[in-house]
């Protein structure tokens, strides 16, 4: 399937977000996806990884998730530098920011002719844990976290019940929840805390632990196991034919 790709700047109570979009080409109605990066906003190996779910049918919704705290169209490396940026940005901005910048880009969704309506989610590292964010979201139908970050910590800034894992009765979707168990970022213990919440929650999810390293899909570095990000992406498509393509 041919893709597009395009750039709209939304307005949230926070500043301007920077959206980059990717959809097929052609005439259409499709389900969307709010697609959340990494600390470093849309990489290159962001980019490929939205693309290729735009390429299976769905528009692509990639924010700056960090847009409050830098110049529109920032991209950090992946270095020290820019991992010390972006994982200050991480602890500057607070979580009820994420809701919004969800609230605006759901709100230019439901404008659009090309969507059809049905949203999910989907992100990797600290995209995973706002795609998780995201969830709380009734519109989110479905949502696929990647080896989510600070879920079981409070690293990122909370009012008193406002952390993720306090408002598990606010997802109503499924939950397609992928770790490394080679992460150093995620402990054993911190994977299990998660686990036990969401089952005590009884919420509608599944569960698959891998034996890869933190940032397994980044298809750049020497963390990248292809044979693991084929079966991630594998696994995120069933979820969303599932529930975001059913007739």
């Amino acid at each position: 399937m041919l893709i597009q790709s395009h750039i709209v700047d939304l307005p949230t109570p926070t500043g301007v977000m920077r959206t980059y979009v990717h959809r097929p080409k052609g005439e259409g109605r499709f389900p969307a996806i709010l697609f959340y990066s990494e600390i470093f906003q849309q990489t290159g190996p962001i980019e490929r990884a939205a693309k290729i779910m735009a390429g299976h049918g769905y528009a692509v919704l990639v924010p700056e998730v960090f847009h409050e705290l830098n110049p529109i169209g920032t991209v950090l490396a992946y270095d020290d530098a820019g991992r010390d940026k972006g994982n200050a940005d991480k602890s500057a901005k607070d979580v009820q920011g994420y809701d919004t910048d969800n609230a605006a880009m759901i709100s230019y969704l439901k404008q659009q002719a090309w969507c059809s309506g049905d949203i999910g989610a989907m992100g990797f590292c600290i995209g995973g844990h706002l795609a998780f964010r995201a969830a709380l979201q009734p519109e989110i139908k479905a949502t696929a976290c990647f080896y989510a970050t600070d879920l079981h910590t409070a690293v990122i800034p909370n009012k008193p019940g406002q952390h993720s894992m306090e408002r598990l009765a606010d997802i109503k979707g499924e939950l397609l929840m992928i770790w490394g168990k080679q992460d150093n970022h995620i402990p054993t213990a911190g994977r299990a805390e998660v686990y036990q919440k969401l089952t005590e929650a009884n919420l509608s999810f599944t569960w698959h632990e891998f034996n890869g390293q933190h940032a397994f899909m980044r298809d750049e570095g020497e963390r990248y196991d292809p044979q693991l990000a084929n079966t991630g992406y594998q696994l995120a498509l069933q979820l969303f034919g599932n529930t975001l393509k059913k007739a």
